[in-house]
């Protein structure tokens, strides 16, 4: 296998070739990242940006499905600068009106070079069939014309006319034409009117204008030149890149030669349809891209904002303080289980009478007060949300900065009892009685009884033992001797069920803490669901949304 050699420089050094240009992007593949553009902008961006990006689309996709062997072509211009008499002279016939009674031209003439599929297009076009012409009908049989095979060359009313349907005709077609052809005289080629209209809202279409100085033969060799370079000064001033002027003259067949040459050239090419949609692209994407920042975008709630986020809903629903309620809960109720119960009696003798219905009552005031909105104030909500949005809004486009507040508080009005419910779905699992409370309770009652059955001995001992109340008595009844080893056991049990209800009473208080703040935790992950559900998915939905956006600005230009 042989492979070719490097080329190099006079030193010796090997000269690599640049790199070759990277393909442009097909015009269908932009025209579908426009097509997402406006499908994205819904809604966020002005709706006369969407509505002109729209109307490209339909045009696009109009003139992509007709004939691509035809390029149509404008002539258009100002009153008397000749240019039907310019088509005529390109046509070879005498098809478009002229005359000193102006304007002559009322509707658009057409002229077609080649018949097949031009048709449709003409229909599209919505050119009068009375004014369409074919330079490949019976007239033009001695004058067969080949070079100009696919040229749609329309003649346009005045844009400078007194009546408005004219100059709606000239605004529609220079909508839709291949290439713009804008023919101007040496007295008027400075008008204002055209300048302002159609020179420079069309300054991007710099590759599918064409400027002709018509009327040059009024001219000296001289003077045509000074009002080429004063009209290629003036184009440039108003941002048309590298202008395109040709000079003609209609009087002669030599005078057209030059213009000719370029339609020929244009029409040969295939190129302007596809030029034309394509500076109409950029033009339209060129204000999409406004609404792109250059910067890397987030694509997601940064995780410190997500906690903030998470945290203000906590304290907006009193999760903190509802942690706390369930634990002192936890403990008086704990206190029925694992507390004594000649000390529990004693107390409730003298406590309020309502203790024990509230401490029934307290699940279901706590379910109750998680039903509705009373589970976070609006305000607080509102606060929270804006305060995730200000962060990543600072980071993009208004538009879109907008967008993201509004995808924020998309559920913010279902958020306090969706915060109420997360709390409401935390508490049925922290209200059960450990098993253990049950063991200490059976325990006390146990000890009591003990107490109990030692009184009761004492009393026996006292009756038998020391009054005589009955002919021989057990002697564990009659003994009485037995009556301090019986009130040391009664001590001792009192004794053991006070230090069991000391000793369980340090221990209820770490594990209420315990419970305490397994209940926040537990609450903490429902609001965190929450704040997911409601919030951040939205967001993320919309900062992604804002990521393909910019992809699709770079599509839709073509880089």
């Amino acid at each position: 296998m042989t492979t070719s050699a490097i080329p190099a420089n006079s030193l010796g050094t090997p000269v690599y070739p640049p790199p070759a240009p990277p393909e442009p992007t097909p015009l269908p593949e932009r025209l579908d990242g426009l097509d997402r553009l406006v499908q994205a902008g819904t809604g966020r961006l002005d709706q006369p940006l969407l509505d002109d990006a729209g109307a490209l689309l339909d045009r696009a996709g109009q003139r992509l499905r007709l004939s691509g062997d035809h390029t149509v072509v404008t002539l258009a211009g100002g009153t008397g600068s000749g240019k039907s008499s310019l088509f005529n002279a390109i046509c070879g016939l005498e098809l478009s009106p002229t005359g000193i009674r102006r304007p002559m031209t009322s509707q658009a003439h057409a002229c077609v070079w080649g018949l097949d599929g031009a048709g449709p297009l003409l229909d599209w076009l919505d050119v009068d069939k009375r004014h369409r012409y074919a330079r490949a009908s019976a007239l033009d049989l001695e004058r067969p014309d080949t070079s100009l095979q696919g040229l749609v060359l329309l003649d346009l009313p005045d844009h400078d006319s007194i009546q408005a349907l004219h100059r709606a005709e000239v605004d529609r077609f220079v909508t839709i034409a291949d290439l713009l052809v804008w023919v101007v005289d040496p007295q008027k080629y400075a008008d204002a009117a055209l300048h302002r209209n159609y020179i420079v809202p069309f300054a991007r279409h710099a590759g599918v204008t064409l400027i002709v100085l018509n009327q040059v033969d009024r001219l000296g060799p001289d003077e045509i030149d000074d009002c080429v370079a004063d009209l290629r000064r003036l184009l440039e001033a108003e941002g048309l890149a590298h202008p395109r002027i040709v000079t003609t003259s209609a009087v002669s067949d030599e005078g057209v030669t030059g213009f000719r040459d370029i339609l020929v050239d244009t029409v040969a090419a295939r190129r302007a349809r596809g030029e034309r949609l394509s500076a109409d692209i950029d033009k339209v994407a060129e204000r999409f891209a406004v609404h792109r920042y250059t910067a890397d975008p987030p694509t997601t709630v940064e995780d410190d904002r997500r906690q903030d986020l998470v945290q203000a809903l906590t304290d907006a629903a009193g999760a903190t303080a509802v942690a706390d309620a369930m634990e002192s809960a936890y403990e008086l109720r704990a206190a029925d289980f694992v507390g004594w119960p000649v000390t529990a009696l004693i107390t409730r003798l003298r406590s309020d009478p309502l203790r024990r219905m509230r401490l029934t009552e307290l699940r279901e005031e706590l379910r109750d007060a998680f039903t509705g909105p009373i589970g976070a104030q609006q305000g607080d909500v509102d606060n929270a949300l804006h305060t995730v949005t200000a962060g990543v809004a600072a980071e993009l486009p208004p538009p879109w900065a907008r967008s993201v507040r509004a995808a924020a508080r998309t559920n913010a009005v279902e958020i306090p009892e969706a915060l109420g419910e997360s709390l409401k779905d935390a508490l049925p699992g922290f209200n059960q009685v450990p098993r253990w409370w049950w063991l200490i309770k059976t325990w006390q009652y146990f000890l009591i009884l003990v107490a109990v059955l030692s009184v009761a001995w004492i009393g026996l001992l006292v009756a038998y033992g020391l009054l005589d109340a009955g002919q021989n008595p057990p002697d564990l009844v009659g003994e009485a001797g037995l009556i301090p080893y019986v009130a040391v056991l009664a001590v001792c049990t009192l004794g053991m069920g006070l230090l069991t209800a000391s000793a369980c009473r340090n221990l209820v208080a770490l594990s209420s803490a315990k419970h305490g703040d397994k209940m926040e935790e537990h609450m903490r992950e429902g609001i965190e669901r929450v704040a997911d559900e409601k919030v951040i998915t939205p967001i993320n939905a919309e900062l992604e949304r804002y990521a393909r956006y910019r992809e699709d600005v770079t599509k839709a230009l073509g880089d």
